[in-house]
């Protein structure tokens, strides 16, 4: 105890001193932390793409307003641009710019992107001209892949910049080898950037995020097995590519076999939503609180509802088969770093009209919550969120004072470079290790 440890050493500064007894410290560092499988992060994440394609060739990929695209299909066309733009010069780390609406050409031109050893960084269409024009400026992008859409959303604001037209361009790639370019080659490993996507900028100026291959693949594989993804499913692809669930989105079902269904660029209501998964078959979807709707839970297998905090008054009709769960987790650590199964049962004991647990770190992740000392808190004391784990990003671009900041040095594990993400979110644990969001520090 603190008492005793004073005792022994009266000149310690209180805050230093660890208030925990040894079960407790362990029961919130090691046991809650344990993952049940670990995965492998040394991959590039279209490599598991690639050996998908070659299990199932024919296949569905992509379905978008009636149209379908194989996955032998979609790997030949984004394998076609990805030589095209090796050709062009990008290399490891290079950083792609992506103004494409939804559409089976946003992802060829993501997948291509990253075989081309690229980093890709989302330029969504919506966003007006200012803010697009801002993220251009400082991501510097060695190009940028454009539609019709992005190119009329950027205007002037790609003056001097090399734009790649993804519409109406087939012609363009038709010259270059449908292979997979070869990483060796490209000098590509799992250490180099996937992409670099920018925070809402809600708290300040957005902040280019850094995820690197090898966390990214980690993470995937890591919920691909918690939301048990096979060849059967037809997953939403909801997510604008400006927000990170977008890439879970298409991943788990592109390294599956299963069929990602893209969202149309319309605006949709919680009603339309639930109209379309029923049109479309989809069966697992992953969305906001603000769309959710009861409904959903009658026709889907798997709802994943994250991005914002989720009140429990919403989930009064959940009782079916359907897996509800809350996920949690910054950019800044590579989407989802907690869940929390909202299973009727698990309801029972939470308070009407208040917010759900974020739950547990999932497999790939390690989560700490910690006073200003940097030490563990006891279970039900309020502290600050930490996040490590191989899925924590390389920095931000262009910021290396807030990398230092925010970025700091896992002191919990035993590799030297590990890092934990300093997340400014208060939490607490609860009895069973389930974890309450309380909040910002600020």
């Amino acid at each position: 105890s603190r008492v005793e440890a004073l005792e022994e050493a009266p000149e310690t500064p209180l805050r230093a001193l660890d208030v925990l007894p040894a079960e407790e410290r362990e029961l919130v560092l090691e046991t809650w932390n344990r993952a049940e499988a670990a995965y492998p992060s040394d991959r590039c994440i279209h490599s598991l793409f690639e050996e998908q394609v070659a299990r199932t060739p024919d296949a569905i990929a992509l379905v978008h307003e009636g149209e379908e695209l194989s996955y032998g299909g979609l790997n030949a066309q984004a394998n076609r641009l990805a030589h095209r733009l090796i050709g062009l010069g990008v290399k490891p780390d290079d950083r792609v710019g992506l103004c494409v609406e939804r559409s089976p050409a946003m992802m060829i031109g993501l997948l291509a992107v990253l075989k081309a050893g690229g980093a890709y960084v989302p330029l969504d269409p919506s966003y007006p001209r200012e803010r697009l024009g801002w993220l251009v400026s400082d991501a510097d992008p060695r190009l940028v892949l454009v539609d019709k859409a992005g190119r009329t959303a950027l205007g002037d604001t790609l003056s001097g910049r090399e734009a790649i037209a993804l519409d109406g361009q087939q012609a363009a790639q038709e010259g270059h080898p449908e292979s997979d370019p070869d990483p060796t080659a490209l000098g590509l490993t799992p250490r180099h950037l996937a992409y670099v996507i920018y925070t809402s900028g809600s708290t300040g100026k957005p902040k280019g995020v850094m995820v690197e291959h090898g966390g990214l693949t980690e993470h995937i594989l890591a919920s691909v097995d918690k939301y048990r993804i096979t060849a059967a499913d037809r997953v939403l692809q909801f997510a604008s590519t400006n927000f990170d669930p977008s890439i879970e989105q298409a991943f788990s079902a592109l390294i599956t076999g299963a069929a990602l269904v893209i969202r149309p660029n319309t605006i949709w209501s919680p009603e339309k939503l639930s109209a379309e998964i029923v049109r479309n078959s989809i069966n697992v979807a992953n969305i906001t609180p603000s769309y959710f709707h009861p409904d959903l839970t009658k026709y889907l297998r798997l709802l994943i509802v994250g991005g914002e905090a989720f009140s429990v008054s919403k989930l009064k009709s959940t009782d079916t088969g359907c897996i509800v769960l809350n996920a949690y987790g910054p950019t800044e650590t590579t989407i989802t770093a907690t869940t929390f199964d909202l299973s009727t049962s698990s309801l029972k004991s939470v308070a009407e009209g208040s917010y759900v647990s974020i739950g547990k770190p999932i497999a790939s992740k390690k989560v700490y919550i910690l006073d200003t000392g940097f030490e563990p808190v006891p279970i039900g004391v309020a502290g600050e969120l930490y996040i490590g784990g191989t899925g924590v990003a390389r920095g931000y671009l262009n910021r290396p004072e807030l990398t230092a900041e925010r970025f700091v040095t896992d002191r919990f594990s035993g590799a030297p470079e590990a890092r934990l993400y300093r997340t400014g979110d208060l939490a607490r644990y609860l009895p069973a290790g389930n974890i309450e969001f309380l909040g910002r520090n600020d």
